[in-house]
């Protein structure tokens, strides 16, 4: 056996290298925050931030193009509206369903009683989310803006312009393509150098969450943060495979064990976006069509959040409600469940949920300084927020392509929980027309 088969026998598993960071972090955190060890905290925090930095510095870009080439692959792909559509529609279902849940847990658990917390330990965030601000902030009013200040949504808006006029004009625009997929990859190959740094990243940040928080804050929001994870649990492991196995009639431990490399990342970076290029290749190897899954993952990325759109928003508001002592009726409920549906592009697939749950606040009337008590615990919550949100996005493109006629049952079933390779230079491969659909 040569000396590099020895090496890659031994070579540590993505996932133990994950595994082996939470711990780390813990321990860490743990031995700063209880012998006052200053510089280490220090540590943790940058070692977090850095990170957390490198993950947002292609996420601009990436966007950008992620979106304006998977607009243009739809080219390829055989009845493109009637799966655009699917896709939509099941995003929406499954926000529905999540937001219900999120609202029974909240409405069972009281999750602001016998908190001790009073209105005074609130604060009014410094950005708030409105309709107004939602709907006029879709349309940028210059091109770089969005780039600087990190606006999804009106990043994404403006890919999807570019993309359908691309589109439109067929021949003349393949030099604009090629160098857009060109881009993609490029941003692609060096997001990968920074997703393999994840167990580092996974040290800082956990580590530094236990030691500027502390155990006495989950203590003080215990029902809270059950709740949010009990919801994302439900969804995650009862709501997902009911529907694979009922809608998809796939095998949901199949699903679970091709998707893990992407949830796990995601638990870690709280970044639906910084994940994308992972979520894609899962979804890839899961059976989806490399043209539709290039479409329906960065769609996803930046609009699915069931998890930080749905649940999260839904048992805050009631949290809120109660430590502000109004009373929600079900005319309130409707709106969140409204809120959650329509306005989840607002957490434009980035770091915390605070943009979405202003704007819940806001459309129900509550007082935005329930925002500031959320604030603090808010990491902690964004972990399983965003695993949540990730599986979602590998989800909808399997359930579609099953009910389409699409996914590769046979690929699906030979799904592996390993992790995934760097992704194969675009054009090095004949891209394959997608059948239409039955």
């Amino acid at each position: 056996m040569s000396v590099s088969s020895r090496t890659q026998s031994f070579k540590v598993p993505f996932w133990a290298q994950i595994i082996a960071g939470l711990v780390l972090g813990v321990l860490l955190g743990w031995l700063a925050r209880s012998q006052d060890v200053s510089w280490l905290v220090t540590t943790l925090e940058k070692v977090g931030s850095i990170f957390i930095g490198l993950l947002k510095l292609a996420v601009a870009p990436l966007v950008f193009f992620a979106i304006l080439v998977s607009i243009t692959n739809l080219r390829k792909v055989n009845n493109a509206a009637r799966l655009a559509t699917r896709t939509l529609l099941w995003f929406m279902i499954t926000s529905l369903i999540a937001v219900a849940i999120g609202l029974v847990i909240g409405l069972v658990t009281n999750p602001g009683a016998g908190t001790g917390l009073t209105p005074k330990d609130g604060s009014v965030p410094d950005h708030t989310g409105s309709w107004l601000d939602f709907l006029t902030g879709i349309v940028p009013t210059d091109v770089i803006t969005p780039f600087t200040e990190l606006n999804v949504l009106q990043i994404v808006f403006m890919a999807a312009v570019a993309g359908i006029a691309a589109l439109q004009l067929g021949d003349k625009a393949k030099p604009i393509l090629t160098l857009s997929e060109s881009v993609l990859e490029l941003l692609q190959k060096a997001l990968w150098w920074v997703i393999r740094l994840a167990p580092l990243g996974t040290v800082g940040l956990i580590g530094n969450a236990i030691a500027t928080y502390g155990w006495d804050l989950i203590g003080k929001y215990a029902t809270f943060t059950a709740d949010i994870y009990v919801g994302c649990a439900i969804v995650l492991f009862v709501v997902y495979p009911a529907l694979l196995a009922g809608v998809a009639k796939a095998n949901p431990l199949q699903f679970f064990k091709g998707a893990w490399p992407a949830i796990q990342l995601a638990f870690v970076s709280r970044s639906s976006v910084g994940t994308m290029p992972l979520t894609q290749k899962v979804t890839e190897r899961l059976g989806v069509p490399k043209e539709y899954a290039s479409f329906a993952v960065p769609f996803g990325a930046t609009t699915k959040m069931d998890g930080c759109a749905a649940i999260y928003p839904a048992i805050a508001a009631i949290f809120v409600a109660q430590i502000f002592d109004i009373q929600l009726g079900v005319g309130d409920y409707l709106l969140i469940a409204f809120v959650s549906v329509v306005g989840s592009a607002a957490t434009a697939g980035l770091t915390g949920a605070t943009v979405m749950l202003t704007l819940t606040l806001s459309t129900l009337g509550l007082p935005m300084e329930g925002v500031g008590l959320l604030l603090a615990i808010d990491p902690i919550l964004d972990m399983m927020r965003t695993a949540t949100n990730v599986a979602g996005q590998a989800l909808i493109p399997v359930i579609v392509s099953a009910r389409e006629g699409l996914l590769d049952r046979e690929a699906y079933d030979k799904a592996h929980s390993s992790p995934i390779d760097e992704p194969e230079p675009v054009r090095d491969r004949e891209p394959e027309q997608v059948p239409a659909a039955a």
